[in-house]
């Protein structure tokens, strides 16, 4: 089991990478609004999904509905490539960040009972209205194959409920969504992991030497730890931080963060007579240097490494592990202040004073033609008098004589009074 104090240093680290996870996620979102990497991201899975890769079809159908159109500002330009966005792609910030299923379903069933186009025949009233039958009569009017299938597949499943066909369909979409979420989601860890490294590089937030900090530090480590059991009983802090909160914070924390005091140790290289070497010049040579490598590199370095990947988890996840860490420590602290108690018999028994036995008299010195020994013939009693008789050893101490004290068992009555001397009974049958 860990010390407390092993725990208090990792809640103190566990509360940093709180911090500079909110820090990281703050610039990450700021990227994402001026880029716009979620909607490139959409508008190319849903090219995919179509398939129409180049949005010459029916993906530009969909993105010119009425129903998803509604949903941009400006007009839809397909990419001049089909390649997938990079990290920080952001080709056409106008598109929107997500389309609900139930506009895509309802667009793709519309456009396949009433066509594509939406113009003054296809709006009016007179047109026939949407039903299972009308989309499965009028399906060639998505001129696609792979997607056809797919509307099929929905309409035969629904056994005739338009509901369950849109469902289906809702069903379909979310499922490919899913899969665009989880790259995106893949993509957004490796921006903020570098966005992280940079962060610990500027700020020098590095985590080795917090902890050893922490460790050697009892005040500030003392301090840090009730700044961080006061976060983990708020359920809206993760909520109320921001980037300039969380920035202030991690300020205000006053761990050895940032470049001011940083001191390098230096030994400058002698030569072999022990005199100092020099350039060409004549000048003290300093740029051959000799620094503990991994104090001042290797430290440092995985350190930085360390954060910028904890970054990555997000401070939702340290914000839960915080909370189980506190629980943690809440079980070890009790048994450190008072240990474990023995059992109340052990308890009783150290309590109880035992008796010491009663040394044994020393033996007098045996008289003349006494047997040596102090006992007659086989078969005799000892001798008295002239000859010390043998002192028996002291029986041992029957562990059971304190329990009968205490329950009183072991008591015995002055007087006993016999059967003929007690009263004659009174009452009772003749």
């Amino acid at each position: 089991m860990f010390g407390s104090v092993i725990l208090e240093v990792a809640i103190g680290v566990i509360f940093i990478f709180i911090l500079v996870s909110i820090i990281c996620t703050a610039i990450r979102e700021a990227l994402e609004g001026y880029l716009k990497t979620r909607s490139a991201y959409l508008e190319h899975a849903i090219r995919e999904l179509l398939h129409d890769k180049d949005a010459t079809g029916l993906a530009r159908n969909v993105f010119e509905h009425p129903l998803i159109f509604g949903l941009f500002l400006g007009e839809y330009e397909p990419p001049a490539t089909t390649a997938a966005p990079g990290l920080l792609s952001g080709r056409n910030r106008d598109l929107p960040s997500y389309i609900p299923s139930r506009n895509f379903a309802v667009a793709l069933m519309d456009m396949a009972a009433r066509g594509p186009a939406t113009d003054m025949v296809t709006s009016a009233t007179a047109t026939q209205v949407v039903s299972v039958d009308t989309i499965r009569n009028n399906i060639l009017n998505i001129q696609n194959a792979p997607v056809q299938r797919v509307l099929l597949n929905a309409l035969d499943s629904a056994h005739g409920s338009l509901d369950k066909a849109q469902a289906n369909l809702e069903s379909w979409y979310d499922s490919a969504m899913d899969r665009v979420s989880g790259r995106y989601k893949r993509v957004s860890q490796t921006i903020i992991f570098w966005i992280g490294l940079v962060v610990a590089i500027l700020l020098n937030i590095d985590a080795l030497r917090m902890a050893k900090y922490l460790y050697t530090h009892d005040a500030e480590r003392t301090a840090l730890v009730a700044r961080a059991e006061t976060a983990g009983r708020d359920s809206k802090f993760l909520e109320r931080t921001e980037y300039a909160q969380a920035r202030s914070e991690l300020a205000a924390l006053g761990l050895p963060i940032g470049w001011d005091g940083m001191e390098m140790k230096v030994e400058r290289r002698l030569r072999p007579d022990g005199t100092k070497a020099s350039d060409l010049l004549g000048l003290p040579l300093f740029a051959m240097t000799r620094v503990s490598l991994w104090e001042h590199v290797l430290s440092p370095i995985l350190g930085w490494l360390m954060v910028a990947a904890a970054a990555t988890l997000g401070a939702p996840f340290w914000f839960d592990v915080l909370n189980k860490v506190m629980v943690i420590r809440s079980t070890v602290k009790p048994h450190e202040k008072s240990p474990e108690e023995d059992s109340e018999d052990r308890q009783i028994k150290a309590r109880t004073p035992v008796a010491p036995a009663a040394p044994a008299a020393p033996a007098a010195p045996a008289a003349s033609g006494a047997v040596a020994s102090g006992a007659g013939a086989v078969g005799q009693p000892p001798a008295v008098g002239g000859a010390a008789a043998a002192v028996a050893p002291a029986a041992p101490a029957d562990p059971m004589d304190n329990y009968n004290d205490l329950e009183g068992c072991g008591v015995q009555p002055e007087t006993i009074t016999e059967d003929e001397d007690l009263p004659p009974a009174e009452g009772g049958v003749a």
